[in-house]
């Protein structure tokens, strides 16, 4: 694994350990059919009828006292398992885990709430299962009540809260109990901006105050702004550990398959064994149709070094390429592309007709690749990318091939604006008396 050198750049100086972790493994015995767990336990010769399966393989690291550290990867890499392992809710296999201070946990949304109980109640709840006495809560109460700011509910049963509700008392009710060690496992995602403003807030007071902060979220813009560590997990390995750009860096190159072998993104799109857009994950939400008199064979984004990835840095170059096979004779095909946000509201494209881009005569069996390069001028977020291959005749649109959502790729950085484009403003100032 690669593990960060000295970073003089951290905004804490750390001397004491909050969590160590050595060798930790964890193991789970995986059956075919449930017949095999009884097969097993009665077998007289001790047959194993399972495989074992490596949550979390040989993983080892330790986190200084005040340093904000995010757990990078993807679904399933094993992120949530090993933040269950440090707050007690899961036991290690094998290994040694070594935790020094109060832990308040945000793990899975309601986690340890009664839904019968009201919010109230499980406030007090919760904090008698932290080790507080009535009185010690009392005198928190206000302070929790303030921050969630959920009003009247906080007197109704917590199984009429929404999914927002829920994150707003849990968090509250996590960072008012003064710990020494906040843990988030991705639930702040589900709360509205200003909530999510108020809690990073939180974060940076919690940093000035010398606390640990360790949090898993997909948001990777957040990652490079609130986090001076990152630790990539793959396939429950450990197999990065540096500054929070280095880490977000090599996750690109583990979502691209381009993290354990050094291939350059050009060679594949080339006319490599790999095409480009096996380097990206399948979404399941992929539609695509037409007449099939052109198919778009491969596509894919590659950034500024010609690799492919579907995490881009704000104003940074990104490509689009489509690669597209022909079975008749085409004249001037118009190729396009459009990014929807996540909520699917097309925001952006372009295609080589408005560009003015002569494409060319082509005929059965020939193939072309099309590039749209430009800058990542757009807001921080997730998007999805649409590609096409039409066109336009007096007979109205000819659609040859057309795939909708297929990539979904993030635009990560710490520039903030209202909309979805940066305008490039230039502000001045000037004081008349």
């Amino acid at each position: 694994m690669h593990k960060r050198g000295e970073n003089k750049d951290l905004k804490t100086e750390v001397t004491d350990l909050a969590v160590r972790l050595s060798n930790i493994n964890k193991i789970y015995h995986l059956y075919e059919n449930p017949q095999d767990r009884i097969k097993e336990v009665l077998n007289p010769f001790n047959k194993n009828y399972h495989h074992d399966f490596y949550a979390i393989n040989d993983v080892s690291f330790d986190i200084q006292t005040g340093e904000s550290v995010a757990i990078i990867g993807k679904n399933g890499a094993g992120k949530s398992t090993l933040l269950k392992m440090i707050t007690g809710v899961l036991t290690p296999t094998s290994g040694k885990l070594e935790v020094s201070g109060k832990i308040a946990s945000l793990l899975e949304l309601g986690a340890g709430f009664n839904p019968e109980m009201t919010g109230l109640e499980n406030i007090y709840l919760n904090g008698t299962l932290m080790g507080f006495l009535k009185e010690e809560m009392d005198e928190k109460i206000d302070a929790i009540l303030q921050f969630a700011d959920i009003g009247e509910f906080i007197n109704q049963p917590v199984k009429m809260y929404s999914s927002g509700m829920f994150a707003r008392l849990a968090f509250s009710l996590s960072i008012n109990v003064d710990p020494d060690i906040l843990i988030i496992d991705e639930a702040l995602s589900v709360g509205d901006m200003a909530f999510q403003m108020k809690c990073f807030k939180k974060f940076q007071q919690f940093q000035k105050q010398g606390k640990t902060i360790l949090f898993v979220t997909h948001a990777l813009d957040t990652v490079i702004r609130y986090c001076n560590r990152g630790i990539v997990i793959d396939e429950g390995r450990a197999v990065f550990d540096d500054t929070s750009k280095h880490a977000v860096d090599a996750f690109k190159k583990v979502l691209s398959g381009n993290f354990y072998e050094n291939k350059q993104g050009h060679n594949i799109v080339a006319g490599g064994t790999k095409l480009l857009k096996e380097s990206f994950q399948t979404n399941r939400e992929l539609d695509t149709y037409g007449n099939g008199k052109v198919l778009i064979v491969d596509y894919g984004i590659l950034d500024e070094n010609n690799l492919p990835s579907s995490i881009f840095e704000y104003n940074n170059i990104f490509k689009v390429v489509i690669r597209a096979k022909f079975f008749e004779t085409i004249i001037e095909p118009i190729f396009a592309f459009t990014l929807k946000d996540s909520k699917g509201l097309e925001i952006t494209g372009t295609n080589t007709s408005m560009k003015y881009v002569t494409t060319g005569t082509y005929t059965s069996e020939q193939v072309v690749t099309v590039t749209f390069t430009q800058k990542a001028d757009i807001r921080p977020g997730k998007y999805s990318l649409s590609i096409g291959c039409v066109s336009v005749s007096g007979d109205g649109l000819e659609v040859y091939n057309r795939i909708y959502d297929a990539i979904i790729f993030d635009i990560i950085g710490s520039n903030q604006m209202v909309g979805f484009f940066d305008l490039k403003s230039e502000i001045h100032v000037e004081r008349i008396n």
